[in-house]
């Protein structure tokens, strides 16, 4: 339509996401999303939401994005679970070693500042948070451990995953994060062997 603004939502929201997941949710102005964007104010408040409403699509869109490479990863945990969580940990590696990507994980950084959020995003942080102990507990499951096992190293393979995000933020480097996910790995083989 001649004088209507055309923009591409996909990108837009890829832009903010970028931006939220850089400076993180507090250091975020709507003025930093209008120049990632090149959107307005007015435009992003029509188009995307208000700056909790935006912050929440850009995190479920991060989530669903690198969800599907964990679920991918995890797939082939029936025939080879060690190899199925080191491909686990792999996506996160591989996303930390991306220099077109910010370092570290917006689900992480946003769980680091859930006193500072909106109780409504702050809530949804944790569910993202949540939601990847589960995906490791459904997947370690049919591995044959125990379902006391199953959890706790559902438990630990997530805590270790966002630590990598952290620390890779902090300047750890690849040799430094893959022997961390080393450890993991060995102890799941170890405890397979074990419950064999």
């Amino acid at each position: 339509m001649a004088g209507k603004k055309q923009f591409d939502t996909d990108a837009a929201l890829d832009a903010a996401m970028i931006q939220f997941w850089r400076a993180g949710y507090a250091d975020t102005s709507l003025d930093d999303l209008s120049r990632a964007t090149g959107l307005n104010r007015s435009s992003i408040y029509s188009s995307l939401g208000d700056k909790d409403t935006l912050f929440l699509r850009c995190l479920d869109r991060y989530a669903a994005r690198y969800g599907d490479k964990y679920d991918a990863a995890l797939s082939r945990v029936d025939s080879d679970p060690v190899a199925a969580v080191r491909a686990f940990f792999d996506v996160t590696l591989d996303r930390i070693a991306d220099p077109a990507l910010p370092d570290g994980c917006l689900i992480a950084q946003s769980a680091m500042a859930i006193p500072a959020l909106s109780p409504r995003v702050a809530a949804h942080a944790k569910q993202a948070l949540g939601r990847q102990r589960l995906r490791l507990r459904a997947a370690l499951k049919t591995s044959g451990l125990t379902d006391r096992d199953a959890e706790a190293f559902a438990v630990h393979a997530a805590a270790v995953n966002q630590s990598l995000a952290v620390m890779s933020r902090a300047g750890a480097g690849p040799a430094q994060l893959r022997a961390i996910v080393g450890v993991t790995v060995d102890a799941l083989s170890q405890t397979l062997r074990a419950s064999a």
